[in-house]
């Protein structure tokens, strides 16, 4: 069964990877910038800096991001009407509608879907999902880290053995 579910995944995960590049073009940006639009559609307006961290980039990498954000009609930046000297990203009129007419569909189809598990079956597939995301955000971090020339990080949930940077096996 394990095996299956990890199929699954994997197919998901693949599936995850067309419907965003089809997304992609049909807003005419690249797969970053939809990462970027993703991270200010689920958590609201960001300085760049709050985005950049979100979407995994530097500052450099995110100021290119924004101007085509903002040459696409996309996304603008304002000032924080509580602290004028913060200026945020925000999603525009164009990039809500838009976001709504691609993900809207597959977010009525997902919750049908999953309105038909019992509220404990809910429970198992969220404690699975969160499981999931640690585990792609501490692989996405050991790649980050080894990119970096630095030792990979130990990974201290999961009762696993692993290597350490010297060759011998640490608790992680």
């Amino acid at each position: 069964m394990i095996d299956a579910v990890t199929k699954a995944v994997h197919d998901l995960q693949d599936a995850t990877d067309v419907l965003d590049e089809r997304a992609a073009r049909r807003l005419a940006i690249n797969r970053t910038d939809l990462r970027c639009l993703s991270r200010l559609s689920t958590r609201g307006p960001l300085t760049a800096s709050e985005l950049a961290t979100a979407a995994g980039l530097t500052g450099g990498a995110m100021t290119t991001v924004i101007d085509r954000l903002e040459r696409a009609g996309l996304a603008e930046r304002r000032r924080d009407t509580a602290d004028r000297r913060r200026v945020l990203v925000h999603l525009t009129e164009r990039a809500e509608r838009m976001s709504a007419e691609i993900w809207g569909p597959v977010l009525a189809d997902a919750q049908v879907e999953l309105g038909k598990f019992s509220s404990e079956e809910l429970a198992v597939i969220e404690r699975f999902l969160a499981t999931a995301l640690r585990n792609q955000q501490d692989h996405a971090e050991r790649l980050r880290a080894e990119a970096a020339g630095a030792p990979p990080p130990l990974r201290e949930s999961s009762g696993r053995r692993h290597q350490g940077p010297t060759g011998d096996e640490d608790e992680g």
